[in-house]
This record gives C-alpha cells, structure tokens and sequence, in this order.
C-alpha cells in the first residue's frame, strides 16, 4: 500500500512538471542527472553554448566548468554582474553579453587570449577595463549603446581589431586610441555628442566604413579625403555646412546614398551651405566636378 501511494505521488509529481512552466535548457538537464556538458553544441567550427533569453539575472556556477567551450552566447537576460570565473573560459573565440544589464566587465577578461569576437552592446557601461587590451586577437568589438564616454589608452594594442562599434554612447570627441588601430575596416559612432573629427583620422588607412550620423559634427577634416579605401561615409544628421574641397578623391564613393545601408556618401539633414544643397542633389559626379572647380580657382 505504502509502496504503491508512493508510485502515484511520484507520477502526480511528473505530470505537474511537464505542465508547470518550461525550465530552462540548464535547469533541465540537471533536474535530469544529466552531465552539464551535454549542452555544448559541437559545429564545424567551434564547440558552442547558448543560454540566450533564459531570463537569468545571474550565471550558473557550472558555467565556468566548461573549458572546452569556444562559442559562448549569453545575450538577452538579465545579468547585472559576470564573475571574474570568466577568465577559467581561456579557449573562447566569440562571447556574447549584448542585451544584458551589465555596468562593467570583469578585469579578467583579459585572460581570454584566444578571444576574437566580443558583443557587449545594450549594456549599462560607463567604462570598459583596460585588461581588454590583453585580448590581441580581438578582431570585432561591440560596445554600442551604452553609457561610455572614453577608452583606456592600452587599445592601442589592439592591433588585429577590424570593426568597432561604439554607437549610441557618449563620446564627445574620437579616443585617441583608436587612430593607432592600422587593421580597423569598420568604424561606427553614430548618435554621440561629437563635435569634429580630428585630423588623425587619415592614420586609418584600411577604413572602408566610417559612419558618425546623428552628431554634432561642424565640418569634415581635409585628412579624412586621403583615406583612399572608403567605400561608405555616412555623415547624416550633423551640423556641417561645407565639405573638403579634396571630398573628390575619394574615388571608391560610388554615389550619393540615401538607404542607411547603401554604400557612398551620406551628407543629408545637414545646414550645407548654398550652392551645395543643389550641387548635392544632382549626384556625386556634380558633387565632385564642383569641389575640384572650386579648388582649382582657389
């Protein structure tokens, strides 16, 4: 009798878990005995872990224990703070902390030396700790939308990073940091509080994107012109009222660019100075023949 009542609460207790609310992948596979390990994905290219939108305010301890883990997905919860156990993960290749409630990063970070990929966008961030700048592989970095306002000057280390993202902070003007980035293709900091763009911007010569929409950016410098591999410059929504007479060497501009995601010039929603609104409107070709006419009789 005993052995039999308790059978049944024991089914009683199955039926109420698999209709109570679905626990999360993790929860689940220990409720189950089964090895946290069994989570990790294993692609072509990398052993993977993703938790995202799991609703977790805090990371689960067996995390860390995951050495093998080269692709770690985190994004879309609710976490305040990663532990310094971070560092444990040394064969990480892409982490993903974007759409979290995080206000710094552990100095640990640093140890991720295989480290290439980092999305740390849609964060509450004010700074970002040096020891990142151990990370000499890094390659894509994503800060944008954020709280943050400077860079440590130990970026300049960051000698292979190819695209940046730092849109939607609170720069006021472009880290000096980042003109020592030779590799950099991608360059984003739209919708900042910057007000000009320092002539050092010509050290990177390998710039192919450069976008600072939504700023409050005066004019454009004459050294930006000499960045011959610039294929997309998006200047919208600023303050500039004339362009560099040297505008007309930047060869790989294509057009003048209307879609957001269209290579070429973007120059619209600025106060431009008479004749170039007209100039503007009749195509890049106008646009070009005019600035070097007017270089010329200068």
């Amino acid at each position: 009798m005993g052995a039999e009542h308790s059978k049944n609460e024991e089914r009683r207790s199955m039926v109420f878990l698999r209709k109570g609310p679905k626990l999360p992948a993790w929860e689940d596979a220990l409720l189950a005995g089964r090895e946290p390990k069994s989570l990790l994905k294993r692609g072509l290219r990398y052993v993977s872990l993703s938790l995202i939108m799991k609703g977790m305010t805090s990371t689960p301890d067996f995390l860390w224990g995951l050495h093998e883990v080269q692709k770690l997905n985190l994004s879309r919860n609710q976490l305040v703070v990663i532990p310094p156990s971070l560092g444990k993960l040394d064969r990480l290749v892409v982490l993903n902390l974007g759409g979290n409630c995080l206000k710094c990063l552990p100095k640990e970070i640093g140890l991720l030396r295989n480290l290439k990929v980092l999305f740390v966008n849609m964060n509450c961030l004010k700074e970002v700790p040096a020891e990142l700048s151990l990370c000499r592989k890094l390659e894509v970095l994503s800060l944008s939308h954020n709280c943050i306002s400077q860079l440590p000057l130990s970026f300049t280390d960051l000698t292979s990073l190819r695209k940046l993202n730092l849109s939607n902070n609170r720069f006021v003007q472009i880290p000096l940091c980042i003109f020592a980035l030779r590799s950099l293709d991608f360059l984003h900091l739209g919708s900042n509080k910057l007000e000009n763009i320092a002539e050092s911007i010509q050290y990177l010569v390998n710039l192919q994107i450069f976008i600072v929409e939504n700023n409050n950016i005066r004019s454009l410098p004459r050294s930006l012109c000499y960045i011959s591999s610039l294929e997309l410059l998006n200047a919208d929504y600023n303050a500039i009222q004339t362009l560099p007479d040297d505008l007309y060497l930047l060869r790989r501009l294509r057009r003048i660019a209307w879609n957001p995601m269209d290579k070429g010039l973007h120059i619209a929603h600025n106060p431009l100075s008479r004749p170039l609104p007209e100039v503007v409107e009749g195509g890049l070709d106008v646009l070009f023949n005019y600035l070097r006419d007017k270089k010329e009789h200068n």
